[in-house]
């Protein structure tokens, strides 16, 4: 005490300066000893999991859009003012129902009347094929009965075969079989033509009919409404491409394509499950089968792509054409397998080994890997079930213990107390 009474006395006898000096020589002094006596560690704070048996699927995800959806367009080439919408959307139609009248201007006349000019064309065409049958009947009927009077034998010689009227008059007759066998071919081209012509007349027609049954949906016309083109020049209509008036639901399955790399492409069977999902659909997921796949592939800019179709196992009215898609594609099932997570595989060439956490200390354990998916893998050997693996591990730096220098005795302190915290995820 008499000590600690002189220095005090002698510290006020001191300058303010010299105080201040020594009380930050003291300051310095008391951290540097503080730090000498306190210990760090780095601690290791493992990630794990459990081995566990389970189903391990194996699938491809692969991208493409809507190639079929359950809606047919309503179309038409007519140009003009709508006067009459016979129907509303969410309502039933058979085909061959009214949709719509359209009153035709000049230039939607104009196209009608070549697409009528086309249809009566191919109706003479179609009717003088029919009667040109008929003639070549007459015809074969002819030539058949002329050899068969002048040559007609039933087991010919080798000799009689070779005489010059046998000849004649047998090739007469396959030529006429032969003309009159094919002009049904001719009557069929002239009947496709005929109904060309039908369905492009129906277009420019200024009455709108639906082309299917179903429920009508997106309609896009209403009374009054001018629809096509209706500029003329020189006496000609101008060109109308389709304009789409209504959609039809019609209720069928839908399909997407979805395009395969060259790797993915042999592992594509007909038949396998799927998953879809839809860009603009983000809260609902789909299932389906894969339709086929071709195996032509096709080439653009050297990489080759497999175009697969996949159809729904059910449609629904929000799935849209040309949407785009997301396929997972399920090529492989394992049932009652070893599974870990995959980030607890570690592989160099072709040996593959997995950490081990048991009572505190890890190992590394050579394993047998099987398939895997993007999360997990199968272990075949190495490993049994319920066993913990090291998925990940982080380092952290914390105090241990300290021993302070203003005080007689060490106090062991600090969170953990030197010892490992261990952090285990799933299984």
């Amino acid at each position: 005490m008499n000590l600690l009474k002189k220095l005090l006395f002698f510290f006020t006898k001191l300058n303010v300066k010299v105080k201040i000096v020594l009380v930050i020589i003291l300051v310095v002094l008391g951290y540097l000893l503080f730090s000498r006596f306190t210990s760090s560690s780095n601690k290791t704070q493992y990630q794990t999991a459990q081995v566990s048996k389970g189903t391990l699927v194996v699938a491809l995800t692969e991208t493409g859009s809507v190639a079929v959806s359950n809606k047919v367009s309503i179309v038409t080439q007519a140009s003009g003012i709508v006067t009459n919408v016979y129907v509303k959307s969410g309502e039933h139609v058979n085909a061959g129902d009214k949709i719509a009248d359209v009153t035709l201007d000049t230039a939607g006349q104009q196209r009608q009347a070549q697409a009528y000019s086309s249809l009566i064309s191919a109706q003479n065409n179609l009717n003088n094929t029919n009667a040109q049958l008929y003639t070549l009947q007459n015809q074969l009927f002819v030539a058949n009965q002329k050899f068969v009077t002048d040559r007609g034998i039933t087991n010919p010689t080798d000799q009689q075969k070779a005489d010059p009227v046998y000849i004649e008059e047998n090739a007469a007759w396959l030529a006429a079989e032969a003309t009159y066998k094919n002009q049904g071919n001719v009557i069929n081209q002239a009947q496709a033509n005929l109904n060309n012509a039908s369905l492009a007349y129906q277009l420019t027609s200024g009455t709108i009919v639906a082309p299917t049954s179903g429920t009508v949906s997106d309609l896009l016309i209403t009374k009054g409404m001018q629809i096509g083109s209706s500029n003329t020049s020189a006496g000609s209509s101008t060109n109308t491409s389709n304009q789409t008036v209504a959609s039809i639901q019609t209720g069928n399955s839908t399909a997407i394509s979805v395009s395969v790399s060259e790797v993915d492409a042999p592992q594509i069977k007909v038949g396998q499950q799927a998953t879809i999902t839809f860009d603009a659909l983000s809260n609902k997921t789909f299932t389906g089968k894969v339709q086929g796949i071709d195996t032509t592939g096709v080439s653009s800019s050297g990489v080759v792509t497999y175009p697969a179709i996949i159809v729904l196992d059910e449609s629904e009215s929000d799935i849209l054409p040309n949407m785009s898609a997301t396929a997972s594609i399920i090529t492989k099932v394992d049932n009652n397998v070893l599974l870990v997570p995959s980030a607890a595989v570690q592989t160099v060439g072709t040996s593959s080994t997995v950490r081990v956490l048991n009572n505190g200390q890890v190992t590394s354990i050579p394993v047998t890997v099987g398939d895997s998916s993007d999360s997990q893998t199968v272990i075949s050997s190495g490993l049994t079930e319920g066993q913990t693996v090291v998925t990940g591990q982080t380092s952290t730096t914390s105090t241990s213990g300290s021993t302070s220098p203003f005080s007689s005795t060490n106090r062991s302190g600090g969170a953990g107390g030197g010892r490992a915290v261990f952090r285990a995820f799933g299984g």
